[in-house]
């Protein structure tokens, strides 16, 4: 896969992930706080990748 296919893929999950934490936040609901920790465990995991290239 190229790399800038990657990116850009990379660059949908993390908005999604924002749009996961922000609607999660509107909603106070247990619903609302597993949108909020998928959201997060999201930008962990494309944390993590991007870190993994640097080790």
């Amino acid at each position: 896969m190229s790399n800038v296919i990657k990116n850009i893929i990379l660059v949908v999950v993390f908005v999604v992930c924002l749009i996961l934490i922000i609607t999660g936040q509107k909603s106070i609901s247990p619903s609302g706080l597993a949108m909020e920790l998928a959201g997060l465990a999201g930008l962990l995991i494309l944390l993590f990748l991007y870190n993994k290239k640097y080790r």
